[in-house]
Order: C-alpha cells, then structure tokens, then sequence
C-alpha cells in the first residue's frame, strides 16, 4: 500500500477525519480504497426449498461476529446458490445495511445465498482481514454509518455510503496482524466465558429439575412433599400508575414489565418513577424484599423474577405486573425458583389469554400447583440453587469486564495510540 499516496489523497486539512489524532506514518482511506469489492445481495425473492443445501440469510443472520442460522432461515437447492451466489472468500466480511445496521461477520466458508439486507467487503491482499473486521466495529465507522442512512420506517445502509466510509490504516500489514491478534486473543477469552457460562446454566437447569420436584433429595430430609395450587402458598397483587404515567424523574421506582429480563431476573438500566404523594396512596403493589413479580401482559408475559431491594428504600409495581408475596412457611427463594421452570412456565402458558395482546389474569393464581417440601428443605434447596447463580453472576461479571477492556483496547490500537510494533 502507498501509504504516501493515501495520505496526499485522503488527510487533506478539510478532511473531518483529521479532527481524530493517529500517526504519523498512519493513514485514513476510504473502504473502497482497501476493498477488491464492495457489494450486497439479490433483491429477488429466491425458490426456497426444504431440502435446500444453501441457507439464504439477510442481515438479521449476522449477529457476534458469525452467521446465525435459525429454524425460520429459508434455504435453497444448488440451482438457485449458483444463479444468486456473490463472490465470498477467505478475505470476505459481512455487514448488515438494512433494518439493523453495522452488525459484522468473518465470512468462514458457510454455504449461503445473500440476501439485500447482507452486504459483503472482499478486503485487498495487503490488508488483514480481521484487523478490518474490528475496524467496522468502532465509534468512527459507526457515526459514518449514521450520518449516511436512509429511511425512517426500516433503516438503510447504501454502498455508496460504505464505500466512502474511512478508516484508519497501519503503514504495514504485520503491525495491522498485530493488533488483530491481540483483540482475537480477547475475543476467545469471552467466547470461552460465554461457553463456561453456558455449561453452569445448564448445570443450574438440570439441578433445578431434580431438587424442585424431589426426585433428589439433599441429604438428611425425608418426609412428603405437597402439590399445592399458588392461592395456598402466596397473595397476590398488581399496581398501577398516575394519570399522565411515569418519569424517569419522579420520587419511588415504579417496576412494569420492562424491567423483567427475557430470561427472568431484573433489569434496572432504566427505571420509571411515580411521585412520592402517589406512591403513598398506593393500596397495593408496594414492593418488598424477596417479592416475586410476574409480567401480566406484553412480549415477556409469564416471566418472572425476584426482587431484592436492589439498593431502593421504596419501590412499588404498575399495572402490568401481578405481585407474589410468598405466604409463611414458604421460602420465597424456593417458590422463585420453583416459579421458574420449564414445567411451570408451560403451566402459566396455557392461561395466557390469546389475543393481539396476550394477557395473564389471576386464574392462574388458582389453577397452577407446586410440589413443596417442608421449610427447612425449601431453604436448603434454595441455598444450593442461589449458590449456582452466584457463579454464574461472577462469571459474567469476569465476562463483562473483558469485554469493556476489549472496547478500551480497540479505542487504542485501532487509532495507533498504542502501538504493538
């Protein structure tokens, strides 16, 4: 690469691009500069067929850095593949430019027919592939992507706008093979986090099916175990909110079904809030600690999770969530985890309304049983369940905290302002 060249063409003083300091021998070129080609796939609709040997993906396929293909992926026959097939190679990155834009894969030899929504970016020999593939990750790529989009309903990244896209280049391609390695080293530290967490989830999982019904018993506690229906074993109650709603400036938290994972648990990024004069006319839905609260209506109804105090001196629910208070002699952590599976989820399924908008009403609370064992095995149980997720919490917070040192370290090396050569 003439890096010369590219520099008298591209860092001239107008250039918006100067604003962001990089090296001397450094260089910013536009991605059609660094590219053989720059192209996305068909705008046809393709024969699908169930015996297909060729997944036909579009953008919502690029997800973590690979392809993801899903049960609702079409396929095609090796007759449409070679009418529709793209020039992918060992030096192809895939992007997505529609809907949602900017997600990244390394092309891996994946037998694929690409749809509109995919771009592709064949990189030139003297530039490393992955060093590119990290470099369409960042802040700088990301605002290009932006200021180039069009559409208001679905979003669209064009190939002009890509190809015009900068990015800040290395003199040499083993200082690029540098930089990329040490982010593929962190990368594999968190994909092999990813796949410990997952095995403890499933450990979690498997534990939860022998303990929660009682074909293992931990030792020392015999007896039997009762199946009793919800209305036995806790009360119930929902919330609700001011006329005009809630802010994220008011007094008390005010939880609705946002705030439960899809997964269970909770989520606090966001909270709303509801005036502290509201909060103290509120007859029901008061939170208190080791509540369980259930989503009542929405994408994620069913879903449950236990609150805790999460650090709030008062929190209280809306109207989309019931609220589960468990009853004495029940283990509030026991009846969360127990709330919390696989059988029983199918349990609360079956009592969703159907609807545009599904709903749960309190016959569940009626209709749903429980096998329960006597106190001090609940808290048993409980106490083995909660140390599983408190390695699993570790673990992601190990994760989390590489990933953000992965984002620091891309900060500096993809802008040379640590150099590894």
């Amino acid at each position: 690469m003439d890096i010369n060249a590219t520099r008298r063409q591209f860092n001239h003083p107008d250039n918006a691009y100067d604003a962001m300091s990089i090296p001397s021998d450094w260089s910013f070129a536009p991605l059609n500069f660094i590219t053989i080609e720059i192209g996305d796939g068909i705008h046809a609709t393709p024969n699908y067929s169930q015996d297909g040997e060729y997944n036909f993906i579009n953008g919502n396929n690029i997800c973590d850095g690979r392809i993801i293909i899903t049960e609702d992926t079409k396929a095609v026959e090796s007759s449409e593949f070679n009418k529709y097939k793209k020039n992918l190679g060992t030096n192809t990155v895939l992007l997505s430019i529609n809907g949602t834009i900017g997600n990244v894969a390394l092309y891996s030899g994946e037998p694929v027919v690409l749809g509109k929504s995919a771009a592709y970016l064949n990189v030139k020999n003297n530039v490393n592939r992955i060093y590119f593939y990290y470099s369409l990750q960042t802040d700088l790529v990301a605002q290009q992507f932006e200021d180039g989009i069009t559409g208001t309903t679905i979003r669209n990244l064009g190939l002009e706008t890509i190809r015009q896209t900068q990015i800040p280049i290395p003199p040499t391609e083993s200082e690029q093979r540098a930089i990329a390695e040490a982010l593929s080293d962190v990368d594999e530290l968190v994909g092999a986090l990813d796949k410990l967490i997952a095995k403890k989830r499933a450990i979690k999982q498997g534990t939860m099916q022998l303990l929660l019904t009682g074909k293992t018993r931990l030792p020392g506690f015999r007896g039997e175990w009762d199946s009793n229906p919800l209305s036995t074993l806790c009360t119930i109650e929902t919330g609700r909110r001011p006329k005009g709603g809630v802010t994220e400036e008011g007094d008390i938290p005010s939880l609705g079904g946002e705030n439960i994972h899809n997964s269970n648990g909770l989520k606090l990024e966001v909270i709303k809030r509801v005036p502290e004069l509201f909060f103290k006319s509120m007859h029901s839905g008061i939170l208190k600690e080791f509540d369980i609260i259930i989503n009542k209506d929405g994408a994620n109804t069913g879903k449950v999770a236990i609150y805790t105090g999460t650090g709030f001196t008062h929190a209280c629910i809306n109207e989309h969530l019931f609220l589960l208070r468990a009853k004495e002699g029940v283990d509030a952590r026991y009846f969360y985890e127990a709330l919390s599976m696989d059988s029983i989820r199918n349990e609360i399924n079956k009592h969703i309304a159907s609807s545009a908008q599904p709903g749960l009403n309190r016959k569940f609370y009626e209709v749903i049983q429980i096998r329960i064992p006597e106190l001090e095995e609940q808290r048993a149980i409980a106490k083995v369940l909660s140390d599983l997720d408190a390695e699993i919490t570790a673990l992601e917070q190990r994760r989390d905290k590489t990933m953000q040192i992965k984002q620091g370290m891309m900060q500096q090396l993809l802008a040379g302002k640590t150099r590894l050569i």
